[in-house]
């Protein structure tokens, strides 16, 4: 969690204290609010400390009981700015991978230029149908979420017009193990090495590769995106940190840079791309 992110839930915890503890009527006691809310003390002592964050309708309730309830815009305008930064996978997949990548689509579709570290997997707008498909459903079985994969796969498809759009550039980065990875059968993933093979000389598209035999600058790290100098969103299991502090975004450019000395373009990615994809037997 990040520094900025747990200061700003501390600050709104600060702020229920109050709340509770000089109240007009009288102050309350932390077991008492409990009591009027329904909830076990400890929440209430958590909430205040900033060791958990409120829901919309924990900041409603808590204003009501206090006895101010038209508090509630600030308290969820608190919450709104610095959940804003921790996009939680639960929450964004409610209704499924679709509404995500519509999102991603609206986001792309404003920008010029992204820097892509993909250490996972291939970047989602070099990927091809099948491979998508493949990751969509491996993930929806993880996190028990709606089966909406067709949908996925057509918004993510889409959302590679960008790349043939001018004056657009997707420099991307990716190690050489994400081209081994089996996270899909043989002909999928031969076919898209085939992809990958096909997009280096593209105008639009920058893609480095990252020997395994090559030397690594740093330590790798999380997946993430940047986009032009408004937005660098990094990758986790249970989140997407959208970070839009300059001195964030200009560190993940370092970051881009820095590997970016590492990695092999051009023809010799495309050597590196082709002798993968001869080691795979469809």
């Amino acid at each position: 969690m990040s520094t900025d992110y747990q200061r700003a839930r501390e600050e709104l915890g600060r702020r229920l204290r109050e709340l509770r503890t000089e109240r007009p009527e009288g102050r309350l006691t932390g077991v008492q609010l409990a009591q009027r809310l329904g909830w076990r003390q400890s929440k209430v002592s958590k909430l205040e400390n900033g060791r958990q964050t409120p829901t919309a309708d924990d900041l409603r309730a808590w204003a009501e009981a206090v006895g101010q309830p038209a508090v509630f815009p600030e308290l969820h305008a608190r919450l709104k700015g610095f959940e804003s930064h921790i996009r939680s996978w639960r929450r964004q997949l409610t209704a499924g991978h679709a509404p995500v990548q519509e999102t991603w689509n609206a986001l792309v579709s404003n920008t010029t230029t992204v820097h892509a570290l993909s250490n996972a997997a291939v970047n989602g707008m070099l990927q091809t149908a099948d491979y998508a498909r493949c990751l969509f459903e491996r993930h929806a079985r993880l996190r028990k979420t709606p089966r909406d994969t067709e949908d996925a796969v057509r918004a993510r498809m889409k959302r590679q017009e960008w790349l043939y759009r001018p004056g657009r550039r997707l420099n991307l980065l990716m190690p050489e193990s994400v081209l081994w990875g089996r996270i899909c059968p043989p002909d999928v993933l031969a076919a898209q090495l085939d992809r990958l093979c096909g997009v280096v000389g593209m105008d639009t598209v920058n893609l480095g590769i990252l020997p395994l035999d090559g030397t690594l600058p740093l330590a790798m790290g999380n997946s993430f995106n940047v986009l032009d100098d408004r937005l660098a969103v990094v990758e986790d299991w249970h989140a997407e940190l959208w970070l839009d502090d300059a001195e964030t975004i200009a560190l993940y450019r370092r970051v881009w840079d820095t590997f970016a000395e590492a990695a092999v373009f051009g023809a010799e990615a495309q050597q590196v791309i082709a002798r993968v994809r001869r080691s795979i037997k469809v």
